[in-house]
């Protein structure tokens, strides 16, 4: 049986496929040592999530564990309103939505639908600036894409891997100082 590939993982992934390696090797140590000042902001903003403190309203689901069976993915989402059947994914500050954060997204949507609830609506948030931005369903070609990234990542062999340098990338990369 493959393991289970954690939601969180998909944008690392996109970013560069060796940074899952990295975070591998550092797992155990604290955080601290590796985590730059954008990952401690992202791990400030969920504290209050994982603590079930964004609100009190059992309307909320907040930090559910998501499973998908099919696609043999886990993860938690952020914010989900039965209700609205609204899904949010909150981030510190959103600049630009880049196609990993979409992913992650989906495929929290993927695992709740399901496990059963309606999902009418996906939205991320930015709390630095507390503006929302709504993302459509993803098409069959997006949901295939997300099937595929999947795929590469359990193929993935860091020993194989040709990713050339890229400045806007590596420069910006909190394992910069152990590759290329």
């Amino acid at each position: 049986m493959e393991d289970c590939i954690q939601i969180s993982k998909l944008n690392d992934f996109i970013f560069c496929p060796r940074s899952l390696y990295f975070h591998r090797l550092f797992e155990n140590f604290n955080e601290q040592t590796y985590h730059d000042v954008p990952q401690t902001r992202g791990k400030i903003a969920h504290e209050k999530i994982e603590k079930g403190q964004y609100s009190s309203l059992k309307k909320y689901l907040q930090a559910l564990e998501v499973y998908s069976d099919e696609l043999n993915i886990c993860g938690k989402i952020d914010i989900f309103d039965k209700e609205k059947g609204a899904l949010i994914e909150r981030k510190y500050r959103i600049k630009k939505i880049y196609d990993g954060y979409v992913f992650q997204l989906y495929a929290q949507a993927l695992c709740l639908v399901e496990m059963g609830y309606a999902v009418k609506k996906l939205f991320f948030h930015s709390l630095a600036d507390n503006k929302r931005y709504q993302v459509a369903f993803p098409d069959l070609k997006v949901e295939a894409a997300l099937k595929k990234l999947i795929m590469d990542m359990r193929a993935y062999d860091i020993v194989k891997d040709k990713t050339p340098y890229n400045a806007n990338k590596c420069d910006h990369c909190i394992y910069r100082t152990l590759c290329h």
